[in-house]
């Protein structure tokens, strides 16, 4: 009978230990970061840097913080359209894998 009872608590550790352990190294790794990329369709003044803070204050109430868990690409287009699919078109933009 002790045999049992030992072996039960053996096993009870042992699972307890491999139910832990996937949340211990979860825990270790580092924070994904998110890329945002913001293309502004006016010129880069107090206007469209204000909007830029603007935004940039928003998420950090949120919870996401430049440089920590969100890089943030802002690129300027003014009015030029063509300026602007010209940014579009870049590396910036596209979504990573």
């Amino acid at each position: 009978m002790a045999s049992y009872i030992r072996r039960r608590k053996f096993l009870a550790t042992l699972c307890g230990a491999a139910a832990a352990w996937p949340l211990a190294t979860r825990a270790q790794q580092a924070e994904r970061v998110r890329r945002i990329g913001l293309l502004m369709g006016m010129a880069d003044g107090r206007e469209g840097q204000a909007r830029v803070t603007a935004l940039k204050q928003g998420l950090q109430e949120l919870g996401w913080t430049e440089g920590r868990n969100i890089q943030i690409e802002t690129r300027f287009g003014g009015a030029d359209a063509g300026r602007i699919r010209a940014h579009a078109a870049t590396r910036f933009l596209q979504a990573q894998i």
